[in-house]
């Protein structure tokens, strides 16, 4: 009987049929990270390319673009991890998200996971699958779109992947961060600013009835 293809649909997202990776053949696009760009006019632009601003990108945000770090890992898997990096997109409320982790880390699979929870994140994973549906799995350039426990396996053998867990007992899996990253423009230069004239007000004395003294 053929396996089920189940997906999750991101809130007020549009409908749309879920479609399997045709084959490893396929010509698909590598994932990356995105960054969401505000500039000082408040514009919001989105880029794979992170910036040249001294601005700190959200600490949160995921370093680098592959699959889970090779540290540790045995060698065998540490070539196959390189090779075909896997990155799990997941949300918030979803029930096949949670199985298809389980079913990455049951088998021992070092994968990095990405968490779409914003509108920033919904249209970012739009702009890498073309949907918004969840949850979304890439392997190398692979893109599979809505859980299937038989497809996700026959993909995870196909790459090389060891049938049954071969992870150290220390190893550690990457915490989760979201799709987007959140970095700032580069700010106008304080030389070119404009400097003004005026006196800055005198400072009003705030009284607080904290009885920590915290002043508001």
């Amino acid at each position: 009987m053929p396996s089920k293809t189940v997906a999750f649909l991101i809130p007020k997202s549009v409908l749309g049929v879920i479609a399997l990776a045709a084959g490893l053949a396929s010509p698909l696009a590598q994932a990356q990270q995105v960054y969401r760009i505000v500039g000082p006019d408040g514009k919001v632009t989105f880029s794979d390319l992170r910036p040249l601003t001294d601005a700190k990108v959200n600490e949160t945000a995921a370093k680098g673009t592959g699959g889970a770090s090779a540290a540790g890992l045995p060698f065998e898997l540490k070539q196959i991890a390189q090779k075909y990096p896997v990155l799990l997109y997941t949300g918030d409320n979803c029930g096949p998200c949670g199985t298809a982790r389980s079913l990455l880390s049951n088998r021992g699979i070092p994968f990095n996971e990405k968490t779409v929870t914003t509108q920033q994140d919904a249209e970012a994973l739009q702009r890498l699958s073309g949907e918004k549906s969840l949850p979304f799995l890439t392997i190398g350039s692979q893109q599979l779109k809505g859980f299937s426990d038989v497809e996700w396996t026959q993909f995870l053998n196909a790459a090389g992947y060891p049938a049954k867990s071969v992870l150290p007992a220390s190893y550690r899996p990457p915490a989760p961060a979201p799709l987007v990253a959140v970095a700032a423009a580069p700010a106008a230069s304080a030389a070119s600013a404009p400097k003004s004239t005026a006196k800055p007000p005198a400072e009003t004395p705030v009284i607080s009835n904290s009885p920590s003294g915290i002043r508001f």
